[in-house]
């Protein structure tokens, strides 16, 4: 095998090909570099002097469906200048590497079409090595997003490890991508990602996120010109919340049996959207009997519908007015006339 075929056919350049054996069905290439191309890894320098060698195995890119093997006996050498010994650097392979960057490169482009399972299975290799390759591959290219065109995010918080560990991530509500994510929860998980706004330059006209008095306060501190908006989800979860808590309470402050029974099972049918309710199981006329017989809990539920309805509103002062109204309402105790809105009775 010709020093071109080498490099045309597995991108490696500046070796020798020494010999080539085949052992079971697997092809095994030997190659070697040339002492004039010995450099320092530290310096670059080219006085170096040998110091012995290491055999590493390299999976490359498969030939007519055979695996190949690059063997390759890794130079050790010393540098009078720097006065160290070490391995010398690789060009073909990535550091701590089992494979060349070839053979990365083929696994990458057969991933788009075929499963981690596949793939590992058409090249003979492990799967954990293909997830291993596609997880470098997405920190080189993700790990640090250019933040310069920025200009709606959403900041919210996870649990992973089941709630022992909490992560924060920040996304780019335009593209929807991940431009951070910080360890832990809170304003001091957010501290390395204000620092990249500052030298990204970015303008930011609006933050989303829940209603963290630790956010609103950082987005205040470090984007005082930022909007700051209370995404819907988290608005529905704290009403739904608080529902929850109101049937639990009437439920354990009831004293007539059958009022027990009505309230017992019906939280989730106080949460669900009413276009969702089981006929099959009689879920709306579960949920009508307890709304009839508990009048706070129908006051709650049926302004938990009408909030609903604020997203629907296209236009900025008739929002306001749905809203203002909504909270007037919901102040004084007052029953919102929805139940012949077919849109929101149970």
């Amino acid at each position: 095998m010709s020093t071109s075929l080498l490099y045309h056919g597995f991108g490696i350049r500046g070796y020798k090909h020494l010999r080539t054996d085949y052992v079971g069905r697997e092809v095994v290439f030997t190659i070697r570099q040339e002492r004039d191309r010995l450099r320092c890894p530290a310096c670059g320098g080219r006085n170096v002097h040998p110091h012995g060698q290491v055999k590493r195995h390299f999976k490359a890119v498969p030939i007519g469906g055979k695996p190949v093997s690059i063997v390759f006996p890794i130079p050790r050498v010393s540098c009078p200048a720097c006065n160290v010994v070490r391995q010398i650097q690789i060009g073909f392979a990535d550091r701590r590497r089992s494979y060349t960057k070839s053979f990365q490169r083929y696994a990458l482009d057969l991933s788009r079409h075929m499963t981690i399972q596949d793939v590992a299975e058409h090249l003979n290799i492990g799967w954990d090595v293909i997830k291993d390759i596609q997880k470098r591959d997405l920190t080189r290219r993700f790990a640090r997003p250019k933040l310069k065109h920025l200009r709606k995010l959403a900041i919210d918080e996870i649990s992973i490890r089941k709630g022992h560990r909490y992560l924060t991530v920040v996304l780019d509500l335009q593209s929807g991508a991940v431009v951070f994510v910080g360890d832990g929860k809170g304003a001091d998980a957010l501290v390395p990602f204000w620092r990249r706004v500052r030298q990204s330059g970015a303008r930011i006209a609006a933050v989303a996120m829940d209603m963290s008095a630790a956010y609103i306060a950082a987005v205040s501190t470090h984007l005082p010109e930022a909007a700051i908006v209370f995404d819907h989800f988290h608005v529905v979860k704290l009403f739904n919340e608080k529902l929850s808590n109101l049937r639990r309470d009437l439920y354990r402050e009831a004293t007539d049996k059958m009022h027990k029974e009505v309230l017992k099972g019906t939280r989730w049918l106080l949460l669900k959207n009413p276009d969702n309710l089981n006929p099959q199981r009689k879920e709306s006329e579960r949920l009508q009997e307890a709304l009839r017989l508990n009048q706070p809990l129908a006051l709650a539920y049926y302004m938990k519908e009408e909030l609903r309805l604020f997203w629907s509103k296209t236009d900025k002062e008739e929002a306001e007015a749905f809203l203002a109204d909504w909270l007037s309402a919901s102040a004084n105790g007052r029953l919102v006339k929805l139940r012949d809105n077919k849109h929101l009775r149970p």
